[in-house]
């Protein structure tokens, strides 16, 4: 038996379709039939998609007939082809309902398995890595792996955690992360300048790190990757000069996103906890430079702002608490994931050290206290970007003109856990 659907879920995805032509395409006759030949497998082969034709074809031309275990397999399909279908309505008509909602009563996932893993997070610990069947955005689930090792579920959280902070930026820009925090990031006038300012950010860090990029992979910057053992890279895409070099580091995945840039996408993001699932929209928010205010009597200059801007986007992607310092469009410290924000910024002026002086800092919260910007003083920093809100917001204000310091602050905050 081979039947195909009423097309229901590329005419809702048409932009002027009406509900009468989405009722319309609901296939009544056609899933009964698959799922009554599904349930009689033993007798009978569903086939419910063009692709299933020529294994069905090649297996009656060489024996006659379906195997059983085809056409158990072909059952399976069926079941799941017809349960998708469902789906799709179910999810049309809720949105009819309930109209363009971010968060529906009932959450339904279609995900397939695209591959298990050798493990989790440690060797104890069983993983598989689940894709999205349809991804309209460059990501890690739908990126291609062109050489290297089987990707691990390590790999995987960094690369994505790689895509994120490399695309917020226009100008070439490269990152180096490490446990999912950038340990170095830089933008630059080439490619190859900019991996190369992001490894000198702490070249100590960078060993063993994934590589993220916002251009295609050109020779002249696969020749400086090349002296560093890391885990994997991912761009939009790898020159042919660029697959030759690196060819030569078998085990080094290397992984193409498509396409000459990489765009911010949202998404919708999701955490597991026991008993349920968190569901937010991806943190895609970027203030434009007009909505941001100064505070202090002193303003950043205009190489200042640049950076202040460089540092605010880097902070995004930092694990809270999270300090960035930051001159000429490189990182020079990262504080991250500290559980007082001045521990995170001692991190930060410590990795720094001498070139904090004429830096600037971005913080992904307030401050609490002003003990932050007067360690920024000590340390030399000239300007400070946060989000303002704290009931103590004056007392740093305070500090900041004593200290000589510019100030502004967002009014959005960017924690990430």
């Amino acid at each position: 038996v081979v039947v195909n659907l009423y097309p229901f879920r590329e005419t809702i995805a048409k932009p002027d379709v009406t509900f009468a032509e989405a009722i319309e395409n609901i296939d009544i006759g056609g899933p009964t039939m698959v799922r009554a030949a599904a349930k009689n497998y033993n007798h009978v082969a569903i086939v419910v998609n063009p692709d299933q034709y020529g294994p069905v074809l090649a297996e009656i031309r060489e024996n006659g007939d379906v195997s059983d275990d085809m056409r158990l397999q072909l059952a399976r399909a069926a079941f799941k082809h017809t349960s998708e279908y469902d789906t799709w309505i179910h999810q049309y008509l809720q949105q009819q309902l309930d109209g363009e909602t971010e968060f529906p009563q009932v959450l339904q996932l279609q995900l397939e398995k695209a591959q298990e893993l050798r493990y989790g997070e440690n060797p104890h610990q069983r993983a598989a890595f689940y894709r999205e069947s349809e991804s309209k955005h460059a990501s890690v689930g739908a990126a291609k792996q062109l050489q290297g090792k089987e990707l691990s579920f390590n790999n995987i959280v960094d690369l994505h955690a790689a895509l994120e902070l490399v695309r917020e930026f226009t100008s070439p820009a490269a990152v180096i992360i490490k446990h999912t925090n950038p340990c170095g990031t830089a933008c630059a006038q080439t490619l190859s300048e900019a991996y190369k300012k992001a490894f000198e950010a702490d070249p100590v860090s960078a060993f063993g790190g994934i590589i993220g990029l916002n251009r295609p992979l050109d020779g002249e910057t696969a020749r400086a990757v090349s002296a560093l053992f890391a885990e994997a890279i991912i761009a939009p895409d790898f020159s042919a000069e660029a697959l030759e070099i690196l060819g030569a580091k078998k085990n080094l995945r290397l992984l193409a996103t498509g396409g000459a840039s990489l765009e911010p996408a949202p998404y919708m993001d999701m955490k597991r906890v026991a008993g349920g699932l968190l569901l937010q929209n991806s943190d895609n928010f970027d203030n434009p430079r007009a909505e941001l205010k100064v505070v202090t009597k002193k303003a950043p200059t205009e190489a200042a702002w640049e950076d202040l801007l460089f540092a605010w986007k880097v902070a995004k992607h930092v694990k809270s608490n999270a300090i960035v310092v930051a001159k000429g469009g490189v990182t020079l410290g990262v504080g991250a994931g500290q559980m007082n924000r001045v521990g995170a910024a001692k991190i930060a002026f410590e990795q720094a050290a001498e070139q904090a002086v004429g830096a600037v800092l971005a913080s992904d919260a307030f401050f609490p206290f002003r003990d932050t910007v007067d360690a920024a003083a000590k340390a030399g920093i000239t300007a400070i970007i946060q989000p303002g809100g704290s009931v103590r917001d004056e007392e740093s204000i305070q500090a900041a003109d004593e200290h000589g310091i510019a100030m502004i602050f967002t009014g959005v905050r960017h924690f990430k856990h």
